[in-house]
């Protein structure tokens, strides 16, 4: 599985299970309430009735506890736990108790919590004897609709109704739950699609700013009287010098966008002082140090390649200091700039120049050794004279096209695209 359908999978898989558990708890929850609402309907259809039969006598002390005595004898003798009849200001009038759960009555008056008094029916459930029950008050009315007295009662919840009201609950949870499955598999292939093409589009987006990054990099080398291939070697020893060290994946990014791009302000350099075959004087040489402040201001026109400008901005300074154009020291000098500076200097030792002949291998590695802790990190010296003499000769035993596929399959895996 690539990564992209992994992302999207991955994706879906954690909104089906948020969106489940969310459309779990609302389907719960209004299943519940409605299986309340029918237990209690179920309560009190029979005492509606009643009611409207015997409201006369609801309202005569006398004959109330008759009356009780004739609903307890009507409603399910093992569903019926107590009840009593209250006149219209909730006063008793008359109560009974079903002998078989006189303990389960004194249990439930103890957890019983008033209800409130005006014309609305109410139910508790309750749990008593590990059994489950309701409580309910329900208003008797005369016929102009205000309550003549009120029943309370409590029963005991039919087992085999309840059971089958969560079975409808159940049943009603699984419909939903798979209507969100199946639409998270539908928009699977549709949001991949819909990815593929934008991450395809980000990748030729991406190709294109690594492809300019790479070309100025070459037209600044083609002025300085150098070649491509300087930037195709210092971009490949520094990357596998940072991978030693363990740069993560973006500061490797930074340093690869710098190694094309670390001479970029030399392009407002004079022809007289950036083609002098000599030494330059105090003078060019000041001239040429503005390079530096050149590229940080050409980095500043463009986000992305403004990713270089560690490298562009410290890459001439110095370990001990005396570098420029800040003349930063030791830890102050980034650690991308650090890595470049010393591989940097490494390639241009080995390279021949118009005005110059290329040093041998162990040559270059003398000046290298003897820079380190003044011009170089100690601790980057250390690791790249442990891995400079393979980096050298894979890179100049090998055709230059090489080189550069190398550095292109380097540039693959770091910024995930093809160039």
């Amino acid at each position: 599985m690539n990564s992209l359908h992994r992302i999207v999978l991955y994706r879906l898989l954690a909104a089906w299970v948020v969106i489940s558990l969310l459309l779990g708890v609302a389907v719960s929850w209004a299943g519940l309430r409605k299986i309340d609402r029918q237990l209690v309907s179920l309560a009190t259809v029979e005492l509606k009735k009643f009611a409207a039969a015997n409201l006369a006598l609801l309202t005569q002390p006398e004959t109330a506890r008759q009356a009780l005595d004739q609903l307890a004898a009507q409603l399910s003798k093992d569903r019926f736990i107590a009840g009593e009849f209250q006149d219209r200001n909730r006063r008793r009038l008359a109560a009974t108790v079903s002998p078989q759960y006189v303990e389960m009555t004194m249990e439930i008056a103890r957890l019983a919590v008033e209800l409130p008094l005006d014309h609305e029916r109410y139910f508790r459930k309750f749990t008593a004897s590990g059994q489950g029950g309701l409580r309910v008050l329900v208003p008797f009315r005369e016929a102009g609709g205000e309550p003549a007295g009120y029943f309370e009662g409590a029963f005991l919840v039919d087992p085999e109704v309840a059971g089958r009201l969560r079975e409808d609950l159940v049943v009603t949870l699984l419909v939903a739950l798979a209507a969100v499955t199946l639409t998270t598999l539908c928009l699977y292939p549709i949001i991949v699609a819909l990815n593929r093409n934008v991450l395809r589009q980000s990748r030729d987006l991406l190709a294109g700013n690594v492809e300019l990054m790479e070309v100025v990099g070459s037209a600044v080398a083609k002025r300085d009287s150098t070649t491509s291939m300087h930037n195709y070697r210092v971009a490949t020893y520094a990357v596998r010098l940072a991978e030693e060290v363990g740069l993560g994946t973006t500061e490797m990014r930074d340093l690869i966008a710098g190694a094309f791009l670390h001479d970029v302000g030399k392009i407002g350099i004079s022809d007289k002082v950036l083609l002098k075959a000599g030494a330059l004087d105090a003078e060019e040489f000041e001239a040429m140090k503005c390079h530096v402040a050149l590229g940080v201001e050409i980095l500043t026109k463009s986000t992305w390649l403004l990713r270089a400008r560690e490298v562009v901005e410290f890459h001439h300074e110095r370990y001990d200091g005396s570098g420029y154009p800040k003349g930063c020291s030791g830890e102050a000098i980034p650690l991308s700039a650090r890595i470049f500076a010393l591989v940097d200097v490494f390639d241009a030792l080995t390279s021949r120049r118009p005005y110059k002949h290329a040093l041998t291998f162990d040559e270059a590695m003398a000046v290298i050794r003897g820079g380190s802790g003044r011009l170089f990190d100690p601790r980057l010296c250390e690791i790249f004279c442990g891995m400079a003499a393979t980096l050298f000769h894979d890179t100049h035993r090998v055709a230059e096209a090489e080189v550069e596929e190398r550095l292109q399959r380097m540039i693959a895996r770091y910024f995930g695209v093809t160039t």
